[in-house]
């Protein structure tokens, strides 16, 4: 049985990925598989799973020598299990750039395309045979290239990504503007959790200038809510840094409508960098940063010390 898992923390491109591609295993190429998390879901994986009656995988902690693996959604080892040298990795499917630092057993099959989504790039794998995918599978693409690209707004969205999206709601019989409004709705009730697992709810590890930093993003169509929490926010990020071997946290809330991020800034390291990066003059705790929208894109790349 072939596990197909994404990155820790999983959002929805690394729920429904793995859905979408254990489906096409399981039901084109007659191989048993199973897509299994590596975390729970976000509040937005989650209603991607209730709204399209999907089953939300079962999640592991880690692979062992007997384990046969497909990883979508990420090639980055420290978003991956401890143990996946030891497993089999047979194939790769991914949008990010090539990190580098898996070892395989074998040559494997690697896809790695410049799209805003993982669910893009399967659709396209799976060529005519994506006429046979059900009701549930085309709803997750749809869902996981609407948040990737925040309903188009992401600077990752390429017309491809479009034009996808949009056969797949005519085929759907779905409005992307109000689904996108339903979806994003759902991203933004972080009302259940915790300070603790907003930090690591949508976040990446990054390493600048010898410090390990966990990059932080939390999409949302109401930042008040968020920025509301702003001091509790602040006060949890040491121990969420400390529990992650990291040495800083840097949290950006994405205001998805307004198209701006605002950067938490709780000391005068991230001051620093935030100055450095964006060009900014940063006066208080915060600092408001117009256009910026994804951390692959306009985050990433830029930070400096």
């Amino acid at each position: 049985m072939i596990k197909v898992f994404g990155h820790t923390s999983p959002d929805t491109d690394s729920t429904g990925s793995p859905i979408i591609w254990a489906w096409y295993l399981n039901e084109i190429r007659q191989t048993p598989a199973e897509a299994v998390l590596q975390g729970e879901p976000n509040t937005e994986a989650l209603w991607m799973l209730d709204r399209w009656s999907l089953t939300k995988p079962r999640i592991i902690t880690d692979v062992t020598a007997d384990d046969r693996c497909v990883i979508v959604d990420t090639n980055n080892p420290a978003e991956l299990p401890a143990s996946l040298d030891q497993a089999e990795v047979i194939e790769i499917i991914d949008h990010h750039l090539l990190a580098g630092g898996i070892k395989t057993r074998a040559p494997i099959n690697i896809t790695i395309r410049p799209l805003a989504c993982t669910a893009t790039i399967m659709h396209d794998l799976m060529g005519e045979d994506i006429a046979r995918a059900p009701e549930g599978i085309k709803g997750a693409m749809l869902t996981c290239i609407l948040s990737d690209t925040l309903e188009f707004r992401s600077p990752t969205t390429t017309p491809h990504d479009r034009a996808v999206a949009e056969k797949l709601a005519a085929d759907l019989g779905v409005t992307i503007a109000d689904f996108a409004t339903e979806m994003f709705a759902a991203k933004s009730d972080v009302s259940a959790f915790s300070d603790a697992a907003l930090l690591t709810m949508d976040s990446k590890e990054y390493e600048l200038g010898g410090k390990q930093l966990r990059v932080s993003v939390l999409e949302t169509t109401a930042p008040q809510v968020l920025l509301d929490r702003k001091d509790a926010l602040m006060a949890a990020m040491p121990g969420v840094a400390a529990a992650d071997g990291a040495d800083q946290v840097l949290l950006f809330i994405v205001d998805i409508l307004n198209e701006q991020a605002t950067l938490l800034v709780p000391n005068d390291y991230v001051k620093s960098v935030a100055e450095r990066s964006f060009g900014v003059t940063v006066t208080g705790d915060t600092v408001v940063l117009p256009g910026v929208m994804s951390r692959k894109k306009q985050i990433i790349p830029v930070l400096a010390v």
